[in-house]
This record gives structure tokens, sequence and C-alpha cells, in this order.
């Protein structure tokens, strides 16, 4: 089995929108090595707890450590030791037996006054990590996530489970594929509780930023500091590379699912 962590960057709304671009990441990590997985992180939150006097027990949410909101803010914190944080957590996210999947919508993009812009991004999501693991003896996946999502994706996922139409790659159209190795609701987890969750956010908002750069529809934040540019989120998606499902997305160099597909 094979627990799977969701969080996201920017707002879901349609078509009023806080932001122009809604990335959802899925960490997926093999029940088995859950535990492996758990301790390199924990050690690795030890460790900047002592380089950077930061505590050990604050939830590492990237763009309010990036942008020194609160509650980073109050410690303090250089510029060039945020984006080693970031890098560092990067680092030690490629080590891990895990795999990663985003998908972004570009809301400029949308051609639909009603389009449910989580329930695309989190089926096209459940359909690749269903694909994925179709040919594991782990196939079987449980979906853990905010509480805040939770009732909106358990529509979605309880809807795929009876209904799920899958874009065909040899001919114009749609062909019936049910969900078939997801178990149980999606269940709730407070982020601050959940290195892997805040793992998702990271990718996440890794992502958007790279998102944000290629599409043209947003800009990162005026307070983001200078090192935070394309160069660095690129860096970091390249260290990233060995967890990120690259199949997902066969025409991006680092996986990520861009829907719609164009403008």
């Amino acid at each position: 089995m094979h627990l799977v962590y969701y969080d996201e960057s920017g707002d879901d709304g349609f078509p009023s929108y806080a932001s122009p671009i809604f990335a959802l990441s899925a960490i997926y990590c093999p029940a088995l090595d859950w535990r492996e997985n758990f301790e390199i992180i924990a050690e690795f939150k030890r460790q900047i707890a002592k380089d950077f006097n930061l505590p050990v027990k604050l939830e590492i949410h990237t763009r309010e450590l990036l942008l020194n909101k609160k509650p980073y803010a109050p410690l303090q914190l250089r510029d060039a030791d945020r984006l080693e944080i970031v890098s560092r957590f990067c680092q030690v996210a490629a080590q891990l037996s895990l795999r990663s999947i985003t998908t972004a919508v570009i809301k400029p993009w949308i051609r639909k006054s009603d389009y449910a812009v989580l329930d695309r991004a989190l089926s096209y999501s459940i359909n690749r990590i269903e694909t994925d693991l179709r040919s594991s003896s782990a196939n079987r996946f449980v979906i853990i996530t905010d509480e805040g999502r939770v009732a909106k994706m358990r529509t979605t996922t309880r809807r795929m489970q009876k209904i799920n139409y899958v874009p065909s790659q040899f001919y114009q159209g749609s062909y019936a594929r049910e969900i078939r190795h997801l178990i149980e609701d999606p269940l709730p987890k407070d982020s601050k509780e959940s290195y892997f969750i805040q793992l998702a956010d990271m990718n996440a908002f890794l992502f958007y930023a790279l998102a944000a750069h290629q599409t043209g529809v947003a800009a990162l934040p005026r307070r983001a500091p200078a090192g935070l540019d394309h160069a660095f989120v690129s860096g970091c998606l390249s260290t990233l590379q060995p967890i990120l499902n690259l199949k997902a997305s066969a025409g991006h160099p680092h996986g990520l699912v861009l829907i719609p597909s164009c403008p």
C-alpha cells in the first residue's frame, strides 16, 4: 500500500480567484518505507534547527518561509538562510523512497465558466498515480490531506470510483476507467503534524513558481528575496528529479501536468 499526501499552492477559486495558478502536489510513499523516510526528514529538521536556530517543531511552510512571513519573520533569518533551508530540503527529499506528481491549473487558459479547479487537478493526479502503481504489488493507496480540502476531495474520489473518463492517447475522445486501487475516503491531517504534507507543500510552491515563469500568467510576490528566481527554482526541481514522476507529462522536463493543455 502507498500513503498519498496532498498539498497545494494558490487557491482553487474560479471564475473569481486570488491566484491565476493552482498547483496541487502529491507525495506517494510506500507504507513499508514510511518509517525510514520519516526518520530521514526528522534528522533534517534537527540539523536545520541547530544550523539556523529554527524551532525543530516549527512547520516548514515554504511560501511563508521564503517570503519571511509569520511565523518566520520573528526568527530574523537572512534571505540566504531561508533559501538554503529550502535547498537542503530538496536534497533530502531526493534521497527518499517515494514519488511525486504535480498538476497545475492555469486559470487564464480556462474557457468554461463552470470549471471545477480542484476536481480537475485531483482527477488528473489520481489517474496518474493509479497508472504508475498499476504494475506494483503495493498498488493500493490512501489519500491524506489538510482538513479544509477533505469534503471536496471526497466528492471527486467517490465519483472516480464509479465514473471516470480518461483521455485516450491513441484516438480523439475518452474511455471509461474507474479508479480501483484507492482505499477509503481522503483522510484529514494537520500539515503541522506531517512532514510529508510539508514536502508536498514545498513541491507545490516550486512548481507554482515554475508554471508562473513558463506560462507568464503570474509573477512571484514583490517581497520575494532576490535569490528566489527562476534559476533557483529550476535548480531545486532538478535536485528533486529522482522522485518526480516524469511520465506524468512526457512533454515537460519535470513531469509537470499543465491543465488545460493549451491557452
